[in-house]
């Protein structure tokens, strides 16, 4: 058994103020490690980072943008677990190109990934320490809202993994007496993107105001919208495992999803809401027969269903322990 002081850093990049994916993770992780380790949450790892007492393990997420840290960590702690945890652009990008990222899977004692999907794109001889984490979030059902449209939402800050413009250019093929609306949260990374939300917004369209920018919003404001609305977009053309999706699925709301590995490890192979990437016109389809056919909606939503117990966050927080319990008592 570990001693009750032993310690466990947690790095990511993205920390707090980012307000995304890999924020939420780490944040969560490490209040399910507080009751039995001291636990420590930083953008990066150093040895004078803990003042001096270096940790029993260490969490890094992203093995790109922590290499540095997973380095240091590997040459100041030899033989102490090192669990890695693969972010979207990790697995589908980065591993086959940059040398820092493979650099990182070959000191991880441990790999994790969030859906099911993942593993495969490691090379085989590292499947063996890799193990699969869903992410969770708690069931929340927000109050219905008043419905005067067909109330969609698109949750993540605008970049070119989440491809926004999709949904955007899927907004202009809808018919004019459409009822789909579309509610954006997430902040523009860059100009070309807030110039797109702005004209967007300030069109004029037939009937329903069809796009609606909310830019950045608080998280638990977040889940609120998400869980008043009769569907959610995932357009995104790389993704290790969302969870926007998963904050979906527990708020009884179904997803209308890129057909990408790390959405089908979430979702399941057999789900009927896709579309192919970056497709417009396959997405204002979706869009337009999710609003008009209840059976279909409903079909989406059962399906969804059905892979809510993955994301439970006693589920998970079971695997985090086990994780970092096992790493540990190979030490």
């Amino acid at each position: 058994m570990h001693p009750p002081e032993a310690t466990v850093a947690i790095i990511s990049p993205a920390l707090r103020k980012a307000n995304n994916g890999n924020w939420q993770t780490a944040h969560r992780w490490s209040r399910f490690l507080q009751k039995d380790y001291d636990v420590t949450l930083a953008a990066e790892w150093t040895a004078d980072h803990e003042g001096g007492a270096l940790p029993a393990c260490l969490i890094a997420l992203h093995a790109r943008r922590s290499a540095s840290s997973i380095a240091r960590f590997a040459a100041a702690c030899p033989g102490r677990p090192l669990v890695v945890v693969l972010t979207g652009t990790d697995l589908y990008r980065d591993i086959r190109h940059d040398a820092s990222a493979r650099h990182s899977l070959a000191l991880a004692t441990h790999l994790v990934v969030l859906q099911d999907e993942g593993p495969a794109e490691l090379p085989a001889a590292l499947r063996g320490k890799c193990r699969v984490i869903y992410q969770s979030a708690p069931a929340c059902r927000a109050p219905a809202a008043p419905r005067d449209a067909f109330d969609v939402v698109l949750v993540g800050h605008m970049r070119a993994e989440k491809d926004p413009l999709t949904p955007m250019r899927a907004l202009a093929l809808l018919p004019d007496d459409s009822r789909v609306r579309l509610t954006h949260i997430g902040s523009a990374l860059d100009d070309a993107y807030r110039q797109a939300a702005q004209a967007l917004q300030s069109r004029a369209w037939p009937g329903v105001r069809r796009y609606v920018w909310l830019e950045n919003l608080p998280h638990a404001d977040t889940r609120r919208r998400i869980g008043q609305a009769q569907a959610m977009v995932v357009s995104s053309v790389m993704e290790g495992g969302a969870n926007v999706i998963i904050e979906a699925v527990t708020s009884g709301v179904p997803v209308l999803a890129s057909r990408i590995p790390g959405n089908v490890g979430m979702l399941g192979r057999d789900y009927d809401g896709y579309f192919p990437p970056g497709d417009a016109a396959q997405l204002a389809l979706l869009l337009e027969r999710a609003s008009r056919d209840a059976a279909f909606l409903e079909r989406l939503r059962q399906q969804c269903a059905r892979r809510a117990p993955l994301f439970s966050p006693a589920r998970e927080r079971a695997a985090v322990i086990a994780l970092v319990a096992e790493a540990l008592q190979g030490t």
